[in-house]
């Protein structure tokens, strides 16, 4: 019989899945039932940080003007539970065709999620994606593959 922290984690590996579908179809109203309602997310394009659901949303909805089709691969994922608050890091990949109809494979980021929960739900309180940073030329790095 499953411990109660392994019926957690299992939930929040089917919240990221759900991040992975929400993505695949550009949904962006899949997406806000996953996050906190003031998640603070800090994403690899400016300003340093987003605040708030209609942030990270708009920030998902730039993301996507981009793409025809857009596909999102996760790697590597742990996950640590907690009772109320939980932690997760992996790497991710956006990808697919652009609008001109060239394919991309995109690049890897490092993500780390923080989940809360809140209301018996596991939500996503914050969430950050970043490159590795050249420190001579200042430029990120993103030909990197795990």
């Amino acid at each position: 019989m499953p411990t109660r922290r392994e019926e957690d984690e299992a939930t929040i590996r089917e919240q990221l899945s759900k991040i992975v579908e929400g993505i695949q179809a550009k949904d962006l109203e899949g997406l806000r039932r996953l996050y906190a309602t003031d998640v603070v997310s800090f994403d690899v394009e400016p300003p340093l940080q987003h605040v708030g659901i209609d942030a990270k949303l708009k920030n998902w909805e730039k993301a996507f003007a981009f793409f025809q089709d857009v596909s999102y691969e996760v790697r590597d994922l742990t996950l640590t539970v907690g009772d109320t608050v939980a932690f997760g890091h992996c790497f991710g990949r956006l990808s697919g065709t652009l609008r001109n109809g060239t394919a991309t494979s995109g690049m890897w980021v490092r993500g780390t999620f923080c989940f809360q929960k809140i209301g018996g739900e596991w939500l996503i309180a914050h969430d950050q994606a970043s490159v590795p940073l050249d420190m001579s030329s200042g430029a990120g790095v993103t030909d990197l593959e795990p």
